[in-house]
């Protein structure tokens, strides 16, 4: 081959391989600090555009599957808890249902406690005002000297439902019932002993003596009003209610 013909070649290949050194791009390819080699990538920016693209699809498809794992763990764990609080619901009605057959059973007796409390209340009620008054008028009696008889007695007693009229005379105290009596002395009474008997009575509030009239035998017949406090009261309802 003569001289012209292998220089031709050379130009001609020389100029088809110009395009490709136009195209070329670096990569790293600056020298480095410490004196690397500078380096270029031959390949088309087309090439590098699809990995580029399908990195970016990569990522897409992760961030997806992990969105969905994400929703599912979600929809399973409300699931778990709508199952749960079903459960829940069911056990109470069952619970329920029972409770109301079993209330059923004692409705019977659950009228007659009814019954009963308000038989309780009645008493306590009826007997809020409650004295003993034959006992108490043997009490008065004993406190009287020997040989003195009651021959008349009166009572006004408070009711369940009325208060009692109280006193408008200063500095006298309360009282729930009051007792008049007359009393037959065979000798002229000490008023003032009399008096002091009375106050050891349960419920004394106060006593004023009246009239004084002798009797045609020698004997004296005195007539006394006495005021008796809520001392007095029985109370055995309340007694049993405390218990």
């Amino acid at each position: 081959m003569s001289s012209h013909a292998i220089v031709a070649a050379e130009k001609k290949r020389d100029a088809m391989a110009e395009p490709r050194r136009r195209s070329a791009r670096p990569t790293t390819g600056v020298t480095s600090a410490l004196g690397g080699e500078p380096r270029v990538s031959l390949l088309p920016d087309e090439v590098h555009d699809f990995h580029k693209a399908r990195r970016v699809r990569r990522r897409l498809v992760g961030a997806a599957l992990a969105a969905l794992i994400v929703v599912g763990v979600g929809i399973a764990g409300a699931f778990v808890l709508s199952t749960s609080a079903e459960a829940a619901l069911a056990a109470a009605r069952e619970r329920t249902l029972q409770l109301t057959e079993q209330e059923a059973e004692f409705s019977e007796l659950r009228q007659v406690q009814s019954g009963i409390a308000l038989v309780e209340a009645g008493q306590q009620v009826g007997a809020s005002t409650e004295v003993d008054w034959k006992k108490y008028l043997q009490n008065l009696a004993s406190t009287l000297p020997a040989g003195v008889t009651i021959t008349t007695v009166g009572i006004d007693t408070a009711s369940p439902f009325v208060d009692y009229a109280q006193s408008t005379i200063p500095l006298e105290g309360s009282r729930i019932a009051t007792l008049t009596f007359a009393a037959m002395s065979p000798t002229l009474p000490s008023i003032p002993a009399w008096l002091d008997g009375l106050a050891t009575l349960p419920g004394f509030a106060d006593a004023t003596p009246g009239s004084v009239a002798g009797q045609e035998d020698g004997s004296y017949i005195v007539n006394i009003t006495m005021h008796i406090n809520s001392d007095a009261f029985e109370s055995r309802f309340a007694q049993e209610e405390s218990e």
